[in-house]
């Protein structure tokens, strides 16, 4: 029996593994590439270019892939490219990327992106990130892995966001969110650092104590970011097994473009 529903309609040029299904009144057009163990549900719209990996699945009522929502786009061939195993819910709205940026859109591995959330044109998401329902992110914003938005968190064009960082439900951010850090508010203010969140993935107690100092450095010392850097490379000789993390951090400032958030 056909894994495609009869209401459904694909496109001749679309690419779809044998083992994908494709619900009621879904629209599959050219351009798209979807491999096996993916479910589309029903009432869904597909555009491409587009690429969609291995068992990922879409609740109904999604748009993926459609084009950037930027007044400069001329219709270039840009992208969407989601990778494996992440879980997209209802009413989520993915659009390719433009020629002003790398031209891509790019969702990693194994999310969880529940209801209502826009990821807008060059967006690029890590693996193993939760976006809370109705998350919005405008264009070029990039999300590294383990982070976690709350519920309506708004985040401005370029902002980057660390790897292992938190939102509280309804924060505003208009700068970049350094990694291990816990923001809310409007606009979002650093709270803490992700004690329980690092705890669960298997940090280490030096690691933690790490984190908790550099967490002091830059936001409890007063210090500028260039001297926090200083402080945290200093760091790195008292806490060889926690090099990495440190690391982390170093080059997350290192290229931050928009400043951090206070």
């Amino acid at each position: 029996m056909s894994k495609i529903h009869p209401t459904a309609i694909v496109d001749p040029k679309a690419e779809l593994d044998s083992s994908v299904e494709v619900g009621a009144y879904t629209l599959i057009g050219a351009g798209v590439k979807i491999d096996a163990g993916t479910r589309i549900g029903p009432h869904c719209v597909l555009e491409g270019p587009t690429t969609i990996g291995r068992d990922n699945q879409f609740f109904q009522f999604s748009s993926i892939g459609a084009a950037p929502q930027d007044k400069k786009y001329a219709g270039e061939p840009t992208q969407l490219i989601v990778g494996d195993r992440n879980v997209v819910r209802e009413f989520c709205t993915f659009n390719r990327g433009t020629s002003q940026d790398a031209g891509i859109t790019r969702v990693g591995d194994d999310n969880w992106i529940m209801a209502y959330v826009h990821l807008a044109h060059d967006c690029v998401v890590g693996s193993r990130t939760i976006f809370a329902n109705n998350a919005q992110l405008a264009g070029h914003v990039h999300v590294g892995d383990w982070a976690i938005l709350g519920g309506f968190t708004v985040v401005h064009q370029f902002v980057h966001i660390g790897a292992h960082s938190m939102t509280g439900m309804g924060s505003i951010l208009f700068q970049d969110l350094p990694p291990f850090i816990m923001a809310a508010g409007n606009t979002a203010e650093a709270r803490s650092f992700n004690l329980e969140g690092l705890k669960r993935r298997g940090f280490t107690p030096e690691q933690l104590n790490a984190v908790k100092q550099m967490y002091r450095i830059l936001y409890r010392r007063g210090l500028t970011v260039d001297q926090a850097k200083m402080e945290m490379m200093a760091l790195q000789g008292e806490h060889a097994d926690a090099h990495d993390t440190i690391q982390l951090m170093l080059d997350f400032l290192n290229t931050a473009t928009r400043g951090i958030i206070r």
